[in-house]
Formats: structure tokens, C-alpha cells, sequence
């Protein structure tokens, strides 16, 4: 261990153990004469330096060197200081009093570039954007920067062999001048070679589709790190190791002339002489022979190392909210089922108005994070108020990911339903083709300070082809989020849906429009709000309009205040006569699982004096 480090820790422990209250361990300075950059580098310099260390001659010899070392960064190599102490034996503060004096200018600047990267936009861009000029007064900083910042563009880009052929900051103080030599040899650029795995257990061509290169383009680190996140994506993998293989030159291969040694030596005077052994090729001479047989674009193995996933993932969940009471979900997921990559996943949803057991198989197709077939089965059983129905469903479908964020998802589905709603009772079997227009955006999923989320679906059935009924049912979402500043949030909320029918009779609950509750017209219960009958129960509506606007204000860490205006309705002629209206406030918390949210609203149009809604989860 450093010896005056254990000095430097001894003091220090005595001064804390022992000094007197007032003692003081950092010493205060004060700066006369200089201001902005290099003042701040002063203190960051002098900061933390221990008076009681030093004797006052030593402590000011410190002091001296320190600021001249802090004051060189931005050209001043010949300041005058001077050091004057609060108390000569005991200071605790200083006062650096600073002539900084002629600075250091740039005399001549000459970078160059050699190689493959003479022509590559990025390093040319680097050496075209540093910020001085000759005659500019020196700064360290930009210099080193643009050094860091070649080499780290030379490692990104493939440059494998990248050298600096020059590096030199020539500093003439007696002069004032400086000249500042900076030249890259980057060598020819690597090219992506072939890709190996190692562990997988899913089909070669299916992980190779996923690559966001071919071999014999250009390597590209940013390529290497987006291939390592798709395969994560894809749930087929405990762990993801993507990296390019730089293997030793032949240069390591060619062996040293053996050296026996004193000990090994024999004594072989008066033998015959040996035969000599063959000459050994030198290292030079193998990598010179390995030069005349390389390519003239080298390229760069790409090595996968995977780790599957457990076969078999159990989750169970337990909540509450107002809408539906206490609530408990089970899920059992396969994220790989064969070597095709298809995963299979179940769910168990259990709450007092609903208990509903669902399951999607998924078959990835040619690109397995944006093409894929599902088949997706479900049995619900709802008792909801006026709602009584027991429904079971097949779907198949085939899902699309767009550059642009967007998702398509085009399905046929067949539904068998038996219900009550109101006082009509009714079995149906629909078989219908829809398709779904969805897009999430969102910065910090958890709690996002920015993001919107669209949804639009599209379904018909006819008779033609054995449906109950004929019906063309549109419904329509959109959420935005936005922030002003740190501390305040807005949330934005619409949606829209018709059914245009000629059976409505004959359409289930399942298709029908209900608002009201905790993520609709808040201040009236779950599916309150919808059209009624001569008794007042309550039928369904063949539309449905909802929209709210909320702002937030942080409290204070992760604590938001809330208040909030919603409005919505379900009901049969387009445009409603009157919307109904719920207003309130609300706190939100964040929790590593998303926001919890309580909030107590009072419905305008209802005979309640307030309800109190409470909801745990993200908002998208």
C-alpha cells in the first residue's frame, strides 16, 4: 500500500479522533483577478486541500503548484500568484490573488487522417467540428477530446488496426505559441463475417433473420448492440452475448529459438555434431507470409453465445380496484415450445363481475419480431349489474410491425355467446374478420413524461356466411401525454365507437358500448353509463363518446397531485343530447410498477355526492 497514503489516512483519522471542535480539515480559498473557467478550475483543483497536512512554507509551494496545473488547461503557462494566509501558523483560508498574464495561443493546428477513414464522413465531420482556430487562446480540453472521440469512432467503425501515426501538443511558453500535430492511420475498415452461434435451441435462419446486418457490410458496433437487443426481445433466451471476434494474429504462432539454460545444458564434448534442426520461422517472417494472403477487406467473425430461457414461466398477481373489487390473475407462458421459436401463453383473470381463462399461440414468421400468425381461444363468464352472458371465442389472425411504430393486426374470429342483457335473452354465434390499428410511444414507460397511444379496430359480419347477425362495429382510442417542465404533467383522453346494425337484438353484450368507472367517466361505477329500458335497466349503447383531460403537479419526490375533468356516455342516436360530466382530484405515487392512482370524483349528473377510484398500474 502506498506509504504516503497511509500517512494521508493516519492524519486524517487523528484529526477526526482527536483535533479540537474548532479544528478545520479543508481549507477555504478565495480567488482575486480571474473569473469564469479558469476560476472554476481553481477551486475544483484547490478543493479539499488539508492545511494541517502541510507546514505553511509546503502548504504555499502546494498551492502555487496546483493553481499552475489548473490554469495551464486554458493557456496561461506564466501566471503570477500570489498566496496570502488568514494565519501564517494555523491557516485556515487563502486568498490566491492572480495576474494570469500573456496566454498561450494556437500557432499552427495540422490533423490528418490516413487509411480508410480519410473518407469516412464521421472522422472528417470530428476533425471539421473542433471548436478552435489558430490564433485562439489554448484549451487542453478540445485537443483531447477530439483524440477520444477518433479513437472511439475507429473502434465503432471497424478500424481495427487504427494507429496515431502523430500525437503532439508542442507548447512554447517563452513563445506563447503552441502547435498542436494530431494524425489517425485507421488502416482498411473490417467487414462483418460470418455469424457462429453457440447454445442456441431455435432454428439458425430464424436468429440470423434477425441480424441487422449481412456478412460484407461495413462493421458497425451500433449494429452489434441492436442484434443483441433483438434477440432478447424475442423471450427465446436467459442471456445474450453478441460480440466481434478478434482473433490473434499469426504473428503468435511462430515459436522462439528454444534456451536450454545452465541447467538443462548437456555436455556433449567429443560427440559427433548433431544434424541442425530445420530454421524456425520468425514472427516477422509469418506475418509477412499471412500479409500476402489476407484480403483486401478484412472481415470480423460475429460469435453468438446464448442461454435459453425456462421453458415453463409462472406468474401470479393479486390487486384491487374499484371497478371490479379484488382481483387475482395466473399465467403460465412458454416463450418457446419448439425449435421454430412459437411460444404459447395462458392466462386465469378472476374478479367478482368477471372470471375469464384466455390463451394465444404464436407462430413467428420470416422476421420473428415483426411477422407473426396467432391463435387465440378464450372462455369469459361476466355478471355485471344488467349483464349476464358467458362467451367462448377462437381467433386467428396475423400480426404486422411497421418501421413507423405502427402494429396491424388483421384476425377472423368466431364467437359463441349466451346472454341476458336487461330483459332479453339471447344466444348468438358471429363469425366476423376485423382488423386493429394500434401504436404505443411513450419516454419511461413506467411513468411517462411523453407518449400517446392510438387504437383503432374494424369489424363486420354478415348472415352470408352463417353469422346471427349483420353489423359493422368501428371503435376508435387515443391517450396523450405531455410535461411542462420537471414538475407538471398532462394527460389527454378520447374515444369513439359505433355499431351500425339492423339486429341489435342480436347483439351481445360483449359488442356493445358501456362507459362509466375508473378508466372512462370517473365519479360513476363500472359500465354504469349506457342507454336503458322502460325499467331502467340498463341495454347497451349502438355508440359511445368519451374524452377527459387531467393535470398533474409534482408535491414533491414521487408524490403528484392530480385534478381532472371527464366526460362520456353510451347511448343509441348520434349526437348524444347531453354527455355526462365527473370532475375531481386525485394523488398519484410512483411504485416500480407504475403509477398508483386515487382519486375521489364527483358525478354531476348522478345523485352521488362523490366516488373514490383507486387503480394501480401503467398508464399505457
Amino acid at each position: 500500500m502506498d506509504k504516503c497514503f497511509i500517512k494521508r489516512l493516519a492524519a486524517v483519522s487523528l484529526s477526526i479522533g482527536l483535533a479540537s471542535p474548532g479544528m478545520t480539515l479543508a481549507m477555504d480559498a478565495r480567488f482575486e483577478g480571474v473569473e469564469g473557467d479558469p476560476a472554476e478550475n481553481l477551486e475544483v483543483y484547490l478543493d479539499g486541500l488539508e492545511a494541517d497536512q502541510y507546514s505553511t512554507q509546503r502548504l504555499e509551494a502546494e498551492i502555487r503548484r496546483l493553481a499552475r496545473e489548473a490554469l495551464k488547461v486554458y493557456g496561461y503557462y506564466a501566471p503570477t500568484l500570489e498566496v496570502t494566509f488568514d494565519d501564517p501558523e494555523a491557516p485556515s483560508e487563502v486568498t490566491l490573488r492572480v495576474e494570469l498574464g500573456e496566454p498561450v495561443r494556437i500557432e499552427r493546428l495540422r490533423f490528418r487522417l490516413a487509411g480508410g477513414a480519410a473518407e469516412d464522413p464521421p472522422f472528417r465531420s470530428a476533425i471539421a467540428g473542433y471548436p478552435q482556430q489558430e490564433g485562439d487562446v489554448l484549451h487542453h480540453a478540445p485537443f483531447d477530446a477530439l483524440r477520444s472521440k477518433l479513437a472511439g469512432l475507429a473502434l465503432e467503425r471497424g478500424y481495427f488496426d487504427w494507429r496515431f501515426i502523430e500525437r503532439r501538443m508542442e507548447i512554447r511558453p517563452w513563445a506563447h505559441s503552441a502547435r498542436l500535430s494530431l494524425a489517425l492511420d485507421s488502416g482498411p475498415r473490417h467487414r462483418f463475417g460470418p455469424v457462429s452461434f453457440r447454445g442456441q435451441h431455435i432454428e439458425t435462419e430464424r436468429l440470423e433473420a434477425l441480424a441487422p446486418f449481412s456478412e460484407g457490410k461495413p462493421y458497425l458496433a451500433s449494429d452489434i448492440a441492436t442484434f443483441n437487443q433483438r434477440l432478447g426481445q424475442t423471450e427465446w433466451f436467459a442471456s445474450v452475448s453478441v460480440r466481434p471476434r478478434l482473433d490473434a494474429g499469426v504473428r503468435e504462432l511462430a515459436l522462439p529459438p528454444a534456451r536450454l539454460g545452465f541447467l538443462n545444458a548437456l555436455d556433449v564434448e567429443g560427440l559427433a555434431p548433431a544434424a541442425q534442426p530445420a530454421p524456425r520461422l520468425s514472427a516477422e517472417a509469418l506475418a509477412s507470409a499471412d500479409d500476402i494472403r489476407a484480403p483486401a477487406v478484412p472481415k470480423v467473425p460475429i460469435e453468438v453465445t446464448l442461454t435459453p430461457a425456462d421453458r415453463h414461466q409462472f406468474e401470479v398477481g393479486v390487486g384491487f380496484a374499484t371497478d371490479v373489487g379484488p382481483r387475482a390473475r395466473f399465467s403460465w407462458d412458454q416463450p418457446w415450445v419448439n425449435r421454430y421459436g412459437h411460444s404459447w401463453n395462458h392466462d386465469l383473470y378472476i374478479s367478482g363481475p368477471e372470471q375469464q381463462f384466455s390463451g394465444v399461440y404464436e407462430m413467428p414468421l420470416e422476421d420473428p419480431l415483426r411477422d407473426s400468425y396467432e391463435l387465440q381461444y378464450g372462455l369469459r363468464n361476466k355478471d355485471s349489474d344488467d349483464t349476464r352472458t358467458m362467451e367462448a371465442s377462437v381467433e386467428f389472425g396475423r400480426r404486422w410491425k411497421f418501421d413507423n411504430g405502427w402494429e396491424q393486426y388483421l384476425y377472423l374470429r368466431s364467437t359463441y355467446e349466451d346472454f341476458t342483457q336487461a330483459d332479453e335473452d339471447n344466444e348468438v354465434l358471429l363469425l366476423y374478420p376485423g382488423v386493429r390499428w394500434t401504436r404505443t410511444r411513450a419516454r419511461n414507460p413506467t411513468f411517462p413524461t411523453w407518449g400517446d397511444r392510438q387504437q383503432i379496430t374494424l369489424q363486420y359480419s354478415s348472415e352470408a356466411w352463417g353469422s346471427s347477425a349483420e353489423f359493422l362495429r368501428m371503435n376508435a382510442d387515443s391517450q396523450w401525454i405531455r410535461s411542462l417542465g420537471d414538475n407538471y404533467r398532462f394527460v389527454g383522453r378520447v374515444g369513439a365507437g359505433s355499431v351500425v346494425t339492423d339486429d341489435f337484438a342480436d347483439i351481445p353484450p360483449s359488442l356493445r358500448f358501456f362507459t362509466g368507472g375508473d378508466n372512462s367517466v370517473r365519479g360513476y361505477s363500472y359500465e354504469s353509463l349506457a342507454p336503458e329500458d322502460d325499467e331502467g335497466q340498463l341495454t347497451g349503447g349502438e355508440q359511445r363518446l368519451v374524452a377527459s383531460v387531467e393535470a398533474q403537479r409534482r408535491l414533491t419526490g414521487k408524490w403528484w397531485l392530480a385534478s381532472f375533468v371527464d366526460v362520456g356516455d353510451a347511448f343509441n342516436d348520434w349526437w348524444p343530447q347531453e354527455l355526462n360530466t365527473g370532475a375531481g382530484l386525485g394523488v398519484r405515487w410512483i411504485s416500480p410498477v407504475g403509477p398508483i392512482r386515487l382519486d375521489v370524483a364527483h358525478p354531476f349528473d348522478h345523485e352521488d355526492a362523490y366516488r373514490i377510484h383507486f387503480a394501480i398500474g401503467p398508464e399505457f
